[in-house]
């Protein structure tokens, strides 16, 4: 149970050292909190700024740059 109603949540966690970041809303038992599901919530007080770019990890879902559209550039007529 949250302040916004009944949700079912996964916790979301640090690949590296297990620490627990936040949490993705699986469903929402209230249909005006539909829209949350499928979103996510990282608290920023749980996230290190220390980082060691030296060690591989996975995040399901993200999104690396060479999926964005820059190639959309070169059809240009000029």
């Amino acid at each position: 149970m949250m302040l916004s109603g009944m949700h079912t949540v996964a916790d979301i966690f640090c690949c590296c050292c297990g620490q627990i970041i936040g949490w993705k809303y699986e469903s929402a038992h209230e249909k005006s909190q539909k829209f949350k599901e499928g979103k996510f919530v990282l608290e920023r007080g749980r996230i290190v700024d220390e980082i060691d770019f030296s060690a591989e990890f996975c995040a399901e879902g993200c999104v690396s740059m060479s999926d964005t559209d820059d190639d959309d550039d070169d059809d240009d007529d000029d």
